[in-house]
């Protein structure tokens, strides 16, 4: 039997078949090959991914966009550094292996701009329309005229005589006249210039300059990829009647199947709408890239479609953006780095037109733009900042080099020329904002609208004047913070027990407020008005949609949850409420809460803080590497985000400058426990001495205003054990520290602690006096006359003495005891403590320890150094020995005299 074919059939078959053992084989894993390119292109993304990570960590620091390190990422992987090693370019990236990047890339550069797109909003530009566009066209012809001069020494100079000159001058034009949006959207709301009249009308100019510039680029590449001018002629109506088709009939029906579906209704695009939202863009760039033009402008028109109506263009960038953001734009942008190689530019005379790109691309922007702010009233520092931030190049700029450099309008030498000069003046921005148009010179635009004249001298914004408090000490304007869903029963809660009663509720508004009835502002009744300024915080990151949230401040504002129950719960309590919005980063949380109870001139800031009853206290300790790692402030770690938060409350006690609440929500329902209801509530107390106890005994009249509380105020003496004398006791935390009032200083932690001076013989004195006016207000045979609500209030008080050497314990116990007896008449217990970590006159230092490790003894939890130093001492006591919600108040710090 002849097996020959047999044997032909095998050999062919082994042939054929690939080797399956990979690297246990002896297979080179870094080996590029065209039926297996996933290997290097996974090898290509992890070190992509790797380096612009580090880079960004650094400008970071130095308040730089991300861009910038994706560049330099590239530019340090490309011929300038790591090519220089031998065989790390054939090894890594491959010249073979290049165009499954470059896709990967392109596919990453569509999609961005759909993103970069549905950042655009034309109603930004339609509240300054007359500004906006004289602004815009100011930036862009007169850089385009300066960069199509300086093109013709370049063109003499650098660029092969073949190529035609005309398109080289107006892509030089182009290239000069862009302004980087999406940088500049980053850079206004990192400076937190977006609702200054500065920052709106530099947003507003950005979207002209913006579409603008794509219109100009697309009719160079039309230009330059035609055959001839009547051709390009055909290639540009085309185009025209493309965009057209998108903006009216398709646009449309997309509107009209988004209200179909719920999308709009809902803010969330439901999976049929990203399914068609996805073919939408990827077959509108389909048809500009065969028209001649460039895929993205496709996809930059699809974005422009998109309605912005109840969130719904932001739900769908938060459907998409870390996709491509994190993975896709930096594999295109670092592909830009790889093709920069600064060894070309070994003359001086390629190195003097670099320097003179840079000059002309920010003196064109920079004059231009300044007439035409001057023209319009703007003075000079703000002339300047506008000038300075439409100079900014960045993204934009970048993408336009790369389409110069693939139509062939540029080589590698003058594409790396020009990536030098978007880098220098997109790195220039920030640093020279920050000096020319620091805080104190800003000013805040009114619903974006420019005022009709400003004067050009420097004004510095100047704190507004405090109107008098009430005849009673009262408080009667509340800013309540929410950055969570769980705070809103607690700011609930609180602000329902801030009613004096049910049946005396105003709506007179506050004396500092807009007045829409002339109410007498110098309200001394038992009819005190409440108002409530509701801030939300939510924290800007890199993301897209955080910083299109705070670009749409205004609509977030109407239609955010926590707002609209806040307002919702002010109107069926017949309470004023405002609300306002920020998006800053999470480390300016504290700036903002300070920045808004100066500008609305807060009697009191309440935070809220969630804690259930038995992880209430378990706050551990901060650990500065778990954001890297991912265990930061978006990782399911409670204890982590319990530290992250416990020190955001840290930074608002040390820089508010108004009395600060912090309600502690256990977990336990002030309006029911258990299966029966609560009606009423009952505070206790304890009453150690110092600023903070005082105002909180103020405060706690304050509330006894309304009927259905009552409270038991117990002042505390310290004796030593055996004992029956009070003791002075000069034991503290902080010690020998020579600070003249108080002082903000970093923590082992890298978080701010308050510390103050060690109470003195003299310092005692003065709080003792105070503490004992403080009583005498509301005590004593000799007290002046209150009004009404007051002497109702008092007689729903009860004081007494507690003469102990174990105060913490003492009180732990009594209110044990005062929470049992409260069940069974159907009230609530609500512990109220100052801070007492300024001027106190006492330390619980040991005997916290003890309690503290008795707690943790039980196996109940564990509580760090962070929580006494948040809380204080009280506080944490209650947080470890008693069931109840808890009420810590701090008064403002006392102005320190320079």
């Amino acid at each position: 039997m002849d097996l020959g074919p047999l044997h032909d059939m095998m050999n062919l078959a082994k042939r054929a078949a690939p080797e399956q053992g990979g690297v246990i084989s002896g297979i080179n894993p870094i080996a590029f090959t065209t039926t297996d390119p996933i290997r290097i292109w996974i090898i290509q993304l992890a070190i992509i991914l790797g380096m612009t990570q580090l880079l960004s960590l650094v400008m970071a620091r130095i308040r730089q966009p991300r861009v910038i390190a994706e560049v330099i990422a590239g530019v340090l992987l490309g011929p300038t550094v790591m090519g220089r090693i031998p065989n790390f370019t054939n090894s890594i990236f491959p010249a073979a292996s290049i165009p499954y990047l470059s896709l990967t890339a392109t596919i990453g550069l569509v999609l961005f701009l759909f993103l970069t797109a549905l950042e655009v909003d034309v109603r930004i530009m339609k509240r300054n329309a007359k500004s906006t566009l004289f602004i815009s066209f100011a930036g862009i012809i007169i850089p385009f005229g300066l960069g199509a001069a300086v093109a013709v020494p370049i063109y003499k100079s650098f660029v092969d005589q073949s190529n035609n000159f005309g398109y080289f001058v107006l892509f030089v034009g182009v290239a000069m006249s862009i302004t980087a949006f999406p940088v500049l959207c980053r850079i206004l709301t990192e400076l937190k210039l977006l609702d200054t009249t500065v920052g709106v009308v530099v947003l507003s100019a950005g979207v002209g300059n913006d579409v603008v510039g794509w219109v100009l680029l697309a009719l160079t590449v039309a230009l330059v990829n035609a055959s001839g001018g009547l051709t390009a002629l055909y290639v540009l109506l085309a185009s025209v009647a493309w965009t057209l088709f998108m903006l009216y009939p398709v646009k449309w029906a997309f509107h009209l199947v988004a209200r179909r579906t719920g999308s709009l209704e809902n803010g969330q695009p439901t999976p049929m709408m990203m399914i068609i939202t996805l073919m939408m863009v990827f077959i509108s760039a389909f048809m500009t890239d065969i028209l001649g033009v460039h895929a993205i402008f496709g996809a930059f028109i699809a974005g422009l479609i998109i309605p912005h109506e109840g969130g719904f263009a932001i739900s769908l960038v938060e459907k998409l953006e870390d996709f491509i953001t994190i993975i896709l734009v930096p594999i295109y942008f670092t592909l830009s780095g790889l093709k920069t190689n600064l060894g070309l530019l070994n003359t001086g005379k390629a190195w003097g037109y670099t320097i003179l790109l840079c000059a002309i691309a920010f003196v064109g922007k920079f004059f231009g733009c300044v007439a035409a702010a001057r023209t319009f009233k703007f003075n000079w520092r703000e002339s300047s900042t506008i000038g300075v931030l439409m100079s900014c190049k960045g993204l934009v700029e970048l993408i336009v080099l790369n389409i110069g450099l693939q139509a062939g309008i540029l080589d590698q030498r003058l594409f790396s020329m020009f990536v030098v000069m978007a880098l220098v003046l997109t790195f220039m921005t920030t640093p020279i904002v920050l000096t020319i148009y620091p805080p104190k010179y800003r000013k805040l635009g009114v619903d974006a609208i420019m005022p009709k004249e400003k004067a050009d001298e420097e004004e510095k914004v100047t704190p507004p004047t405090p109107a008098p408090r009430d005849e009673a000490g009262f408080k009667s304007r509340f800013s309540v913070i929410l950055n969570r869903l769980e705070h809103v029963p607690a700011i609930m809660t609180l602000t329902q027990l801030l009613q004096p009663s049910q049946s005396s509720v105003t709506l007179a508004p506050s004396t500092r407020g807009e007045s829409s009835n002339g109410s007498n502002p110098n309200i001394a009744s038992a009819e005190l008005s409440v108002q409530l300024d509701a801030l939300r915080l939510i924290e800007l990151t890199d993301r897209t949609s955080a910083v299109m949230q705070s670009s749409e401040a205004d609509d977030i504002i109407r239609r955010d949850a926590l707002l609209s129950i806040v307002r919702t719960f002010g109107y069926i309590n017949a309470m004023p409420v405002t609300t306002s919005l920020s998006v800053v980063p999470y480390e300016s949380f504290s700036n903002s809460v300070a920045s808004h109870a100066r500008e609305k001139e807060s009697d009191l800031v309440i935070i809220p803080w969630y804690a259930g009853p038995e992880e209430g206290a378990q706050v551990g300790t901060f650990n500065p590497f778990e954001n890297l790692f991912g265990q930061g402030r978006g990782a399911s770690n409670e204890k982590s985000s319990l530290a992250i938060y416990s020190h955001f409350v840290r930074h608002v006690f040390a820089n508010n400058p108004s009395d600060v609440a912090l309600f502690v929500d256990r977990g336990i329902s002030l309006l029911t426990e258990g299966q029966q209801a609560v009606h009423g509530q009952h505070i206790l107390f304890p009453f150690f001495g110092g600023p903070d106890d005082r105002l909180a005994l103020s405060f706690v009249v304050q509330l006894c205003a309304n009927t259905s509380i009552t409270a038991t105020v117990l002042r505390v003496k310290m004796v030593e054990r055996d004992t029956l004398t009070p003791t002075e006791t000069g034991e503290t935390d902080v010690k020998n520290l020579p600070v003249p009032h108080s002082a903000t200083v970093m923590s082992h932690s890298g978080f701010p602690d308050t510390l103050y001076a060690p109470p003195t013989t003299q310092t005692r004195m003065e709080s003792q006096n105070a503490d004992g006016l403080a009583f005498a207000r509301f005590i004593g045979g000799e007290r002046p006359a209150l009004p009404g609500n007051v002497e109702a209030a008092l007689r729903r008080i009860k004081f007494e003495d507690l003469v102990t050497s174990q105060p913490l314990a003492e009180l732990i116990q009594r209110a044990n005891e005062e929470s049992a007896t409260l069940v069974q008449t159907k009230k609530g217990l609500l512990l109220v403590v100052g801070r007492g970590r300024r001027m106190a006159v006492a330390s619980h230092h040991a005997e916290l320890k003890t309690i503290v490790q008795e707690y943790t003894d039980k196996g109940m939890g564990r509580i760090s150094g962070d929580v006494s130093r948040t809380l204080g001492d009280v506080a944490t006591a209650f947080m470890a020995g008693v069931k109840a919600n808890l009420l810590v108040m701090q008064a403002a710090m006392p102005a320190i005299e320079e």
